[in-house]
């Protein structure tokens, strides 16, 4: 995945009127907004007239591209509490897309004794790490944001005191 991936995809400019439904994941852009639920917003009878157009969103298009935003290294977590930190960053992500469609979790690698997590969002990436920090309390975190133009940022959250977790 390339460190400036979300440069570009942050706006969409559809140029077509009406809807423009995202071919993979069904969400749709409407009035300068993505949005959950295309059917059920299309069954209602004041929008059965609107043009329909069918293209990638930003979010499956970065994804596609194998490009991210956020890029968080968690370091140095008792393997004991593997399963909790991986549902809590499943769960929070959840959470994130379910009040914004272009906010995923692309996916979580396990390399050696460290996991790195990629999101489409960098300010989703900030809000894990913090929430990470929040729920395991022996935590530290470094956060560098690339320079202009570029939107990614790269987190390192590094566990600290583990015995005593």
């Amino acid at each position: 995945m390339s460190p400036n991936a979300r440069h570009g995809y942050g706006k969409f400019d559809s140029g077509k009127k009406g809807l423009v439904i995202c071919e993979k994941c069904k969400i749709f852009y409407y009035k300068k907004a993505w949005h959950h639920d295309a059917e059920n917003f299309i069954a209602k009878r004041e929008n059965k007239d609107l043009p329909v157009n069918f293209a990638l969103c930003p979010a499956c298009k970065m994804i596609a591209d194998k490009q991210y935003e956020g890029r968080i290294v968690i370091k140095g977590f008792p393997e004991k509490l593997e399963f909790d930190l991986l549902a809590l960053i499943r769960g929070y992500c959840k959470r994130a897309y379910d009040r914004d469609p272009l906010d995923r979790l692309i996916e979580i690698k396990k390399e050696g004794a460290e996991f790195i997590v990629f999101t489409t969002e960098n300010e989703l990436a900030h809000k894990l790490s913090k929430k990470i920090k929040d729920a395991f309390n022996k935590v530290k975190i470094k956060t560098i944001f690339d320079k202009e133009p570029g939107k990614t940022v790269e987190i390192t959250v590094e566990f600290l005191d583990i015995d005593k977790l």
